[in-house]
């Protein structure tokens, strides 16, 4: 297997590679404290095996702005913030500011078709009032489009700060393509931002849409969703509102769908994402990576917990490298996310890009993470804080059964939800494998598998 890295940086220093200490997680409500050697780990061995092999392919930042590019020009409005490219049928799927544009990706500057889907009127009156910008806020940015079946596409905008979903029916006819808005708009309130510059994560499967984004006007009141495409909107899930041990201004990055086992009951949903952390001293106003998951098949809690997540838990990504002094630098900020397959679905490869939030020091590292070490840390033992002054610790006492994080019966659930508000906190260990003196935004992996 072949693996080609790309990416886009801004040079900050050299350009190198090193061998890193360790990435460590930290669970936060009912998370699990675990700590492995990294010479343990399947990650060091890949790092070792690194090492001695060397990058594949190596790209210089001159290369990389000296190189050809194609440019698409035939789009009239910006904002270009959503992409679908589906390579059976050959079309790219383009979001941008009240349009939706249709194009070849192997002649993206051939003639394209477009669809006009603008807010409505009284939506963009009301942005106005609100003293949004009219060009930059009061109109309907798409930002989301997932693939729903062979011919629809599920697609969201933000309505003027008024969310709205609707269908893309695509036709195949080579003759005369099929490309028009199938059925009316529904609110997108939990799919989709209010605003066009707001960070969001999504994935659509089987019907529900798994969306990290906020619901409200101001982008106050962020929350991790699930709710149906198919019909009602009245039945979702969430996460607690409010509540900073659940998301504490979290921008979301990236979510994907992983199995745990060969049976579907057992298939997670990933978030990936940054947030300030409350594990932090009082006036610290760290940024933390942090990776959720939820169960597909949750049911939520009864009474007083309908509608929330019953197997919410969230971890702590920390990509660092020892200084000569002995004091880590910290790679904090979380910039995106690549899930790598490989021929075992339940085990794909876990590659982020970070960034540091000091103003004296400016990298980027790329970290890497099996599913085995963080399924390890959800499946540790847990730690709690005794109050504002105390510090995070193991957890000595009964956790309920089934265990936080696993798919339950109804009558534990409201057990498990409150112990779930009441506990939090934890640690994992795992090995970065490299790292780019360079600000490294996005990127991607391209790969050349043979079996």
């Amino acid at each position: 297997m072949s693996i080609i890295v790309a990416a886009v940086m801004q040079p900050v220093g050299k350009l190198q590679s090193r061998r890193g200490a360790c990435l460590q997680m930290l669970l936060v409500c009912l998370l699990p404290l675990l700590w492995l050697q990294p010479a343990t780990s399947s990650v060091a061995a890949d790092a070792k095996a690194w090492r001695q092999t060397g990058p594949r392919l190596q790209i210089s930042y001159s290369d990389l702005t000296n190189g050809s590019a194609v440019v698409w020009e035939g789009g009239v409005n910006g904002s270009y913030q959503a992409l679908l490219l589906g390579e059976d049928h050959g079309w790219l799927l383009v979001g941008g500011k009240d349009h939706i544009y249709l194009l070849n990706p192997d002649s993206v500057d051939l003639p394209t078709r477009t669809i006009y889907w603008p807010a409505a009127q009284e939506n963009v009156e009301r942005c106005k009032l609100a003293g949004k910008s009219l060009e930059r806020d009061c109109a309907n940015f798409v930002r989301l489009l997932q693939p729903f079946n062979k011919t629809h596409v599920y697609a969201c905008g933000t309505g003027a700060f008024h969310p709205q979903c609707t269908y893309v029916h695509l036709g195949y006819n080579s003759e005369e393509p099929l490309f028009v808005l199938s059925g009316s708009d529904e609110s997108g309130r939990g799919k989709c931002p209010f605003s066009p510059r707001e960070p969001f994560a999504v994935f659509l499967t089987d019907g529900e849409l798994y969306a990290g984004t906020s619901v409200d006007f101001m982008g106050a009141n962020a929350a991790i969703f699930r709710t149906s495409v198919m019909g009602s909107s009245q039945h979702y899930i969430r996460t607690e509102a409010y509540d900073h041990n659940w998301l504490n201004e979290p921008d979301f990055v990236s979510s994907f769908s992983i199995p745990d086992t060969h049976s579907p009951d057992d298939d997670k949903i990933y978030f990936f994402f940054k947030e300030k952390a409350v594990e932090a001293e009082q006036w610290d106003r760290r940024v933390y990576s942090r990776v959720a998951r939820v169960c597909k098949n949750d049911l939520g809690g009864k009474r007083s917990l309908i509608n929330r997540w019953t197997t919410f838990l969230k971890a702590r990504l920390v990509c660092s490298v020892p200084g000569p002094s002995g004091v880590d630098t910290h790679f904090d900020e979380l910039q995106d996310i690549f899930v790598l397959e490989t021929k075992d679905p339940q085990n794909p490869t876990i590659y982020g890009v970070f960034s540091t939030s000091s103003s004296i020091f400016h990298g980027s590292a790329v970290c890497v993470y099996s599913m085995a070490s963080i399924r390890a840390a959800f499946n540790g033992p847990f730690a709690h804080k005794e109050g504002p002054d105390y510090r995070w610790v193991e957890y000595k006492g009964r956790v309920p059964y089934p265990r936080p994080g696993a798919v339950r019966v109804q009558s534990h659930m409201n057990f498990y939800c409150h112990f779930m508000k009441e506990f939090c906190s934890c640690w994992l260990d795992a090995c970065m494998v490299y790292t780019y003196d360079a600000f490294l935004s996005f990127f991607f992996i391209i790969t050349k598998v043979r079996y």
